[in-house]
């Protein structure tokens, strides 16, 4: 009988064993997912600050051409009242 407590006992020894490997490989895979996962979100921000900058880029741009084409206008109504 007291063999048999013995196995049983190895064999729980071994399945913890087995349970604290899985564990370590399975913190070691999350550690991957969360690094994997920050990368994406500095991607994500990087992209949202580019697609900003790019639309602040547009709205200068449209500044630009308003004022310019107020002075062509201005341009054009004094050249007609000298024509």
């Amino acid at each position: 009988m007291e063999s048999v407590g013995n196995l049983i006992i190895e064999h729980l020894k071994g399945l913890r064993s087995e349970i604290q490997s899985m564990r370590h490989a399975m913190q070691d895979e999350f550690k991957d997912v969360k690094h994997g996962l920050n990368q994406l979100e500095m991607q994500v921000l990087s992209g949202r600050r580019e697609a900003s900058g790019t639309q602040e880029d547009v709205y200068r741009q449209q500044g630009t051409i308003d004022a310019i084409k107020d002075r062509l206008d201005r341009i054009e109504r004094r050249l007609e009242l000298q024509g």
